[in-house]
């Protein structure tokens, strides 16, 4: 599976951004998709994932102001960003999750897409 990360970039705090994940390959067998930052100097943080039965989880920080979409038909994930705060910016990665019939788990990652916001 290949990932691909995009719409990044500087917006003004309270502004909004759309992130768009483009996947490929055996995009059939994942079963969970996601979003998940690195702030300046922090480690990574799951923002919000959707199975793929559509069911969504965001993390506390976002809720309310973040929504997770896919677009099945075009392999397509999408995170819209709402009321943006300064705290807001990491450098965002698409993850696609595959879980096998023993439990175990296989990740992929997309390169990262930066996210500032600053006035």
């Amino acid at each position: 599976v290949q990932l691909q990360a995009s719409g990044g970039g500087l917006v003004q705090p309270g502004g909004s951004l759309r992130l768009s994940c483009a996947a490929s390959g055996s995009i059939f067998n994942i079963n969970v998709m996601g979003w998940y930052r690195q702030p300046p100097g922090k480690e990574r943080e799951l923002v919000a994932s959707i199975t793929s039965g559509g069911t969504t989880n965001y993390a506390d920080s976002v809720q309310g102001r973040f929504t997770i979409s896919r677009d099945n038909a075009h392999s397509t994930l999408y995170l819209q960003m709402n009321s943006l705060k300064p705290e807001d910016t990491a450098v965002y990665y698409c993850n696609a999750l595959r879980v096998f019939s023993d439990s175990s788990r296989l990740n992929f990652w997309g390169k990262g897409t930066l996210v500032t916001v600053s006035s």
